[in-house]
């Protein structure tokens, strides 16, 4: 496995036909994000059963991801379409008021006046228009403009610092859980939330609606709240991961704040055990250019020398003139910067207790592997936690994660330096490891002479029972 990052795309017109669909999950593609901001309930039911189709075509098992709306706050529409702000200008923000014009818009989120006073910024647009409250009165803010421009119908409003007091989930987000659950999707990301009682409560919303089917989703906190950053531990304690939603986070917090944050949040989820995706923006110029600029391209690279399981494309796939080309250049640029990562393993390991044998196992493995020069890794786990361990921490071999469970297979295809494969293996020990070295052989993940490390639990088939590690030279 030459590509240890892994890669999250949005599908859309541009890559929803199967032929399209086919030609990006050979590129790279890990993962596929469904936008419950578009569409209605049946496309992405539909999307997700073409998704399913195309990757047993391929003989792969990619995860689905559905990504929540949340309370996105946005002006209503203009009779026009749109109106042009000009700086000094007084522009009024109301609740009310139906159909805009060039002296006010309408709002979507009638609370915004109870949330905001005199003083306060508003950004518009991701951030090019800037509004600053001059008066609240009743359901109308009267503001002036400080930054002009176009504005058109239905765009974002985030308030400078946040403190906007929108709930996470909205009807509309509990309505698509329980679609996403529907099909099984493999992750759920929950925007805006602001703590860790958010994420609480959309895992019991996907418990419940996943209950018929048996199937329990991994969720994802999407960090793009002001509100979020001294929570975040907490919130990673509630989750499986994080997103790093640079968008919404940058209108919030500003654009210079958010490099340093990405760095924050990556190393403590590492820390926490827990997934990272990277998102917003990564291969914009991509949308409608057949190549990526410079600075996209270290973009890109910077995130995965900060430790990032996976990057994101969204308009890039989603809606862009070159959806394979996007995937094969940020696939190219995820393993150029793995080349060049630094090694720290044994830095990793300092102050660390582990209490648990099979987290104990899966460390030891990672450090004997890596010090005899093993070709590989191999856990044959359950749930797949063994292979979420190990990935959490740098190595210069790949990880084989087998498993018999379709649902961890999937769960593990968002894991750093991870490639799960299904794997139905008896319930006698030595006869597991002969196959599961067979299997491996059959892939090309080692040969005759190769060492590996592999790691499993007594008795066979045990959720969390890894107890085992046993290091194996091929045809010996």
């Amino acid at each position: 496995m030459s590509r240890a990052t892994k890669i999250v795309a949005t599908i859309g017109p541009a890559s929803s036909s199967p032929e399209t669909l086919e030609r990006i999950l050979r590129a790279g593609v890990d993962v596929v994000r469904l936008n419950f901001s578009h569409g209605k309930a049946q496309d992405h039911i539909d999307r997700a059963q073409l998704v399913r189709d195309t990757a047993a075509r391929i003989g792969r098992e990619v995860a689905i991801m559905a990504d929540l709306q949340g309370p996105k706050i946005r002006v209503g529409k203009f009779e026009h379409g749109k109106v042009e702000l000009e700086v000094g200008q007084r522009f009024t923000l109301d609740a009310a008021c139906e159909l805009g014009n060039a002296e006010c818009a309408g709002l979507d989120y009638k609370d915004l006046p109870r949330d905001v006073r005199a003083g306060d910024r508003l950004l518009l647009n991701d951030g090019l228009i800037v509004l600053e409250v001059d008066a609240v009165d009743g359901s109308r803010i009267v503001t002036h403009v400080v930054v002009g421009g176009e504005l058109s119908n239905n765009k974002g409003i985030n308030k400078q610092g946040g403190g906007l007091s929108a709930p996470a989930l909205t009807a509309k987000d509990m309505d698509d859980i329980r679609t996403a659950m529907a099909f099984q999707a493999d992750y759920v990301a929950v925007s805006f939330p602001k703590n860790a009682t958010d994420m609480e409560l959309a895992r019991q919303l996907a418990n419940v609606a996943g209950e018929p089917w048996g199937h329990k989703p991994a969720l994802i906190a999407k960090i793009e709240r002001a509100e979020a950053i001294p929570e975040l531990a907490a919130i990673l304690r509630a989750s499986d991961g994080i997103m790093v939603a640079r968008g919404d986070l940058a209108v919030e917090v500003g654009n210079a704040a958010v490099p340093a944050l990405q760095k924050r949040m990556i190393r403590l989820a590492r820390d926490m055990d827990k997934l990272t995706i990277t998102a917003t923006q990564m291969m914009e110029s991509m949308i409608t250019n057949a190549v990526p600029t410079r600075a996209e391209v270290s973009d890109v690279a910077n995130a995965v020398l900060d430790g990032t399981d996976a990057v994101m494309l969204s308009a890039e796939t989603a809606a862009g003139k070159y959806p394979v080309e996007t995937v094969e250049a940020m696939a190219s640029v995820c393993v150029e910067a793995e080349r060049f990562e630094e090694l720290k393993l044994e830095h990793d390991f300092i102050d660390k207790t582990f209490t648990r044998i099979d987290q104990s196992i899966a460390m030891a493995a990672l450090f004997t592997a890596h010090h005899l020069g093993c070709k590989a890794i191999v856990a044959l786990t359950e749930s797949g936690s063994t292979a979420l361990w190990m990935s959490r921490h740098r190595v210069r071999m790949p990880i084989y994660a087998l498993s018999p469970k379709v649902a961890s297979v999937r769960r593990m295809a968002l894991y750093r330096n991870v490639r799960a494969l299904l794997m139905h293996y008896p319930n006698d020990r030595d006869e597991a490891l002969r196959q599961a070295e067979a299997l491996l052989v059959q892939q090309h993940a080692f040969g005759e002479g190769d060492s590996y490390a592999i790691t499993c639990g007594e008795p066979i088939g045990a959720p969390g029972g890894t107890n085992m590690l046993k290091l194996v030279r091929v045809g010996r």
